[in-house]
């Protein structure tokens, strides 16, 4: 152990909780309520995690009483690169993870030095450990758990799945494919590699903030890609001999079918990852190569978010809220799949949940459980199609429908109808803007008459990538500026570059891109006589609404996203320019 650490702890551990409470950061009835949670938990936790997961604190407040009583350095480890001569110093994860901690600098100060990110600095076994294993004197340098866990998983994630991966093949040695799945389906494997590694594939995606987990099986390798902010990455690749073990452990933990190879299969998984639970929807799909896998990650707290994190403007804040103020009628929510739909809508019902409403949904299939919100199931083999169940909802004395997607006529004539009968009723459609959408319910068959009477508000939107802080500025082209729009001598555009804290992509997190359209009496009077959808945007747009064009473009002129990520959502003919 390096001088540093035996000289700042004297080997002396004074207790986490009774710093906090000194601090003011937490009281004594809310550390006894962390330490008895504590011991309720299975699998032993650190006190600064029940704390955490009880919303008593968070880790930076930790880390800021324990910087300041023990007089040690923090670090954030979101945009520090770690040199390959460090991570070569520990060969596995396993002790890393165990103490929570990681190498991620030389000791300025001392040759024989490394500086150690860990979330307990005052943990002696965990620093006499990593000396040993490394040989090295350790620093000890303050951390969060969840930045230490990413990067863990950054710098480690792929050596841990090959190791299990590779220990998977070994033991099956030379029996047949087949057999083994069979084998491997059947046998108790809850310590074995290939559930490790299906385990350890869905926790990287989520630390590495994945929406989704492409497995595809090529001709001779397994392919692994996560979708980050919007773009596939490919991060790993097994031997194919893996693939049987590894769809038999996803169809099992699914609840699909693992003997049945030849039709696509969907299923569903819950996994905890660092406290939160993680919902999975998964979907096989048979390809020449064998099965590939698609699961889709979401969280409770990700969809059921807080509106102002949405990223509207404060134009578009009034126009939402105005909308949702509603008692009655039907509001829209339109865009691609992938375009933040759910999102908007959780959070919509999020804001309406009150005690004194009754609010059920019905969707295909259920995202999140959301607490007061009565959530129906979509089962087509049970007949219990979205008509159906609504039909069945009407009866269920509601004050606000959630509708997954309007997809026939059925169903959009009983939304019509519930909305004229005084229930607001929120839903999703498939299409390009805002004014389109009301064309879309047309051609379902619906009165034009019912549609002016019943549509209160429609929002189309899209997701666009956040620039990284590692973006530089730029001039952009003459043809550029004509789209970008409106020039002020203070407006600076800038365009990705790419780090190590954004992994070399330039952009980093996801906002929101929205064309917002409150259906006025003249919006009304133009639908009840079925007027295009031009006609309607540009009555929209003298109104004071902005296209998702002119929104990512002032998201451009603000700095927070680049012309490449407008181009890509609102693509500028010349007719625009």
């Amino acid at each position: 152990m390096s001088s540093t650490a035996s000289e700042g702890f004297g080997r002396k551990k004074k207790r986490l909780g009774d710093m906090l409470v000194e601090a003011g950061v937490i009281s004594n009835e809310q550390l006894l309520m962390a330490l008895e949670y504590q011991k309720q938990q299975p699998k032993k936790i650190r006190l600064g995690v029940a704390l955490v997961a009880k919303n008593f604190t968070t880790e930076e407040a930790i880390i800021d009483v324990l910087k300041q009583q023990l007089n040690i350095e923090s670090v954030s480890l979101a945009g520090v690169k770690i040199p390959q001569e460090i991570t070569r110093l520990v060969t596995d994860a396993t002790l890393l993870k165990k103490y929570v901690m990681i190498p991620y600098a030389w000791d300025d100060k001392n040759s024989s030095g490394i500086k150690v990110a860990m979330e307990d600095p005052m943990d002696i076994m965990a620093i006499d450990d990593l000396s040993i294993v490394t040989g090295m004197d350790i620093v000890p340098v303050l951390a969060t758990n969840t930045e230490i866990m990413r990067t863990i998983d950054k710098y480690y994630g792929g050596q841990e799945t090959k190791a299990m991966a590779d220990r998977f093949t070994q033991e099956r040695g030379e029996k047949e494919e087949e057999a083994k799945a069979q084998e491997e389906a059947r046998a108790d494997v809850e310590n074995s590699p290939i559930v490790i590694l299906v385990k350890t594939i869905i926790e990287q995606a989520v630390r590495m903030r994945a929406s989704d987990i492409h497995i595809e099986p090529m001709e001779t390798i397994i392919r692994v890609r996560y979708r980050i902010d919007g773009v596939l990455q490919e991060i790993n690749n097994y031997q194919v001999a893996l693939l049987s073990a590894i769809i038999a452990r996803i169809k099992i933990i699914g609840g699909m079918d693992i003997s049945e190879k030849r039709k696509p299969q969907d299923g569903r998984i819950t996994q905890i990852v660092d406290r939160m639970e993680y919902d999975i929807r998964v979907s096989i799909l048979p390809t020449v190569f064998g099965e590939k896998v698609v699961m889709r990650l979401t969280s409770k707290q990700t969809l059921s978010r807080d509106k102002k994190n949405l990223g509207f403007s404060d134009v578009e804040m009034r126009k939402f809220e105005r909308i949702l103020a509603n008692p009655n009628g039907i509001i829209l929510v339109t865009g691609p799949t992938g375009s933040g739909k759910s999102t908007t809508l959780y959070t919509a019902l999020s804001e309406l949940n009150t005690s004194d409403v009754n609010i059920i949904t019905v969707e295909d299939p259920v995202e999140a459980n959301i607490d007061g919100i009565n959530q129906v199931q979509v089962n087509v083999k049970a007949d219990m199609t979205f008509a159906a169940a609504l039909r069945s909802i009407l009866r269920q004395d509601p004050d606000i429908i959630m509708i997954g997607e309007i997809r026939d006529e059925e169903t959009a004539s009983i939304a019509v109808t519930a909305s004229i009968t005084g229930h607001l009723v929120v839903s999703t459609l498939h299409t390009n803007s805002a004014a389109s959408s009301i064309g879309r319910l047309a051609d379902m068959g619906i009165a034009s008459y019912l549609l002016a009477d019943s549509i209160v508000g429609v929002i189309a939107q899209r997701l666009v990538r956040r620039l990284c802080t590692c973006k530089q500025e730029y001039e952009p082209t003459p043809e550029q500026w004509q789209i970008i729009g409106e020039r002020t001598p203070d407006t600076k555009i800038y365009k990705p570059c790419g780090c190590p804290q954004c992994n070399e992509t330039g952009y980093k997190g996801r906002i929101g891109v929205y064309e917002i359209l409150p259906v006025t009496n003249k919006v009304k009077r133009l639908i009840s006589r079925g007027a295009a959808a031009e006609e309607l945007e540009e009555q929209a747009l003298t109104e004071g609404m902005s296209t998702l064009r002119m929104s990512a473009a002032r998201l451009v002129r603000e700095g927070i996203t680049s012309i490449d990520e407008l181009l890509r959502i609102a693509y500028a003919n010349e007719d625009d320019m």
